[in-house]
């Protein structure tokens, strides 16, 4: 376990003791050795954590402290740049200024141990970047899902035909090279995926299906287990 993981279990220990804690207890539970955890004390109690006691009689936790609002191991660290690193290959233009966002209020919040897990550039999301497609805005569609509200698109199916179509979206899913909207059709009265680099103009009306988003979801699933006859949008 790295240091950083360690002292935020320590701490995490420490708060829910109900008694002193000893080295050699704290020790055992993480498997280390108990100097390790002297050491980390130590350093705990250099950053003003207020851990009180001392060898042979335990360590407790003076009440009324607690963790800042962000507080993450190095390996959750690690896990949240990777999947900001791969929002920022979707073509979702509001998700990679969201992405942005969080990076900035994380780095800002947690501990120097861990934003070093943020700053050193280790972690990478390679492959090619999804266009941000031109005739829709994701983060529309995002909302749409959010509060049950139809939409209303000028679509291309893949033979290049074109048609209008009222849908009910409930959910989106990223590709590498594109974004798919899976949403109720009113026309086909069907669930349907529509590429999004094949919306031509998208618009939200006001209307609404509230109470069907998580139905339709599960009808959606269920088609993964017993799936339709192959149809096109």
């Amino acid at each position: 376990m790295r240091k950083a993981s360690r002292l935020f279990e320590i701490i995490q220990i420490l708060r829910l003791a109900s008694k002193p804690m000893t080295a050699a207890a704290m020790a055992e539970t993480l498997e280390v050795t108990v100097r390790s955890i002297y050491r980390d004390i130590a350093a705990l109690q250099a950053m003003r954590v207020p851990i009180e006691g001392g060898r042979g009689i335990g360590y407790i936790m003076r009440p009324g402290f607690d963790l800042p609002p962000l507080m993450f191991s190095v390996e959750e660290m690690e896990a949240i740049v990777l999947s900001l690193a791969l929002l920022d290959r979707t073509g979702d233009e509001e998700l990679k200024r969201a992405a942005k966002s969080v990076n900035q209020k994380i780095a800002g919040s947690v501990p120097a141990p861990l934003r070093q897990a943020m700053e050193r550039k280790a972690l990478y999301a390679w492959g090619s970047v999804a266009q941000s497609p031109a005739g829709l805005d994701l983060g529309l569609v995002r909302r749409a899902i959010r509060d049950e509200q139809k939409l209303v698109l000028d679509y291309r199916d893949e033979l290049g035909r074109a048609t209008e179509r009222k849908i009910r979206p409930i959910a989106l899913i990223y590709y590498s090279q594109t974004a798919n909207i899976v949403a109720w059709c009113e026309l086909r009265q069907a669930i349907r995926n529509f590429r999004s680099d094949r919306v031509e103009n998208c618009e939200a009306v006001d209307a609404y299906f509230r109470g069907e988003g998580d139905r339709l979801r599960q009808l959606w699933t269920s088609e993964w287990l017993n799936p339709p006859a192959a149809a096109t949008a």
